[in-house]
């Protein structure tokens, strides 16, 4: 019992890293948590006293768990939230969570976590772990089974990909719900000028399968057509709301939520806007509807 409960204490000293290099290979907490937990049982089945250093051997296993769900992911083609939302995480939490607050002082962003989803899941894995982790390539190769060279290089087509990435979202939490208010505002009141205003010219709208009807589009691009769906759908019975403590937007007709909506918002313009229908999903999203 003494050995278990010394190696559950070195295991919690490693929990939160594990945590942000699942959260960032997964986008989504709960996935996180159990990558994180298969970990946990992959090491009291191990002999330690081979591990020599037992930071680099968690990250390697936790790296080969989210790999596998990546790619678990990837063959369910016929699986209807192909396009994912991955999970809204921002620096705005709750100080008496001291693993969360880990996880969001070092989030990549909801901006970048969609750049991610696009990546195969190795190019995804060898970005993520050298890049982010600072994971020598010849400690990633075994993982992607692939040489060195070859990993180095999906990091590099990874790496191409996420520098063609949006600015930098509004760190002003103020600033953005100002945004968001202007946005309902004009959606609300049927203003077509003042929603093009607040939107991005080139604005991505994306939509799990659960928050649109099986034969409209998941992702819609565009200042104008965005302007129009808001219109016509949703944002007539949106209202403003802190998201994980960021501003953005709730539909709960009669109290039963159905949608949360994720702006990015850019120099004073929404650039894109997750929304997140997945009941399971919302579950988990601390939410406080605003005044």
């Amino acid at each position: 019992m003494a050995d278990d409960d010394h190696l559950a204490t070195l295991f919690d000293e490693h929990r939160a890293h594990l945590q942000r290099v699942a959260y960032r290979l997964l986008g989504s907490l709960s996935e996180a948590d159990d990558a994180v937990q298969e970990t946990w049982l992959r090491l009291s089945r191990t002999d330690t006293g081979e591990v020599v250093n037992l930071a680099g051997w968690l990250t390697t296993v936790v790296g080969r768990v989210c790999l596998d769900v990546l790619r678990q992911r990837q063959s369910r083609r016929e699986d209807p939230l192909e396009l994912r939302v991955p999970d809204p995480v921002v620096s705005f939490v709750d100080e008496t969570d001291p693993e969360r607050e880990a996880i969001v002082a070092d989030s990549v962003g909801l901006a970048l976590l969609v750049v991610l989803e696009q990546l195969q899941p190795a190019e995804r894995l060898a970005f993520v772990l050298h890049d982010v982790f600072a994971v020598p390539f010849d400690e990633i190769a075994p993982i992607v089974d692939r040489t060195p060279t070859a990993t180095r290089q999906l990091a590099s087509r990874a790496r191409r990909r996420v520098q063609g990435r949006p600015a930098l979202p509004e760190p002003d939490l103020v600033r953005q719900r100002q945004v968001v208010d202007a946005y309902l505002a004009a959606a609300q009141g049927g203003d077509f000028d003042a929603l093009l205003a607040v939107l991005d010219p080139d604005v991505v709208l994306r939509s799990d399968a659960f928050a649109v009807p099986a034969d409209a589009p998941i992702e819609v691009r565009g200042a104008e057509l965005v302007a129009r769906q808001a219109l016509v759908h949703r944002a007539a019975a949106a209202r403003a709301a802190l998201v994980n403590g960021a501003p953005g937007m709730v539909v709960a007709p009669a109290g039963h939520l159905r949608l949360v909506l994720v702006p990015t918002i850019v120099d004073g313009t929404i650039t894109e806007m997750d929304v997140i229908g997945d009941p399971e999903r919302l579950a988990q999203l601390e939410l406080a509807v605003l005044d």
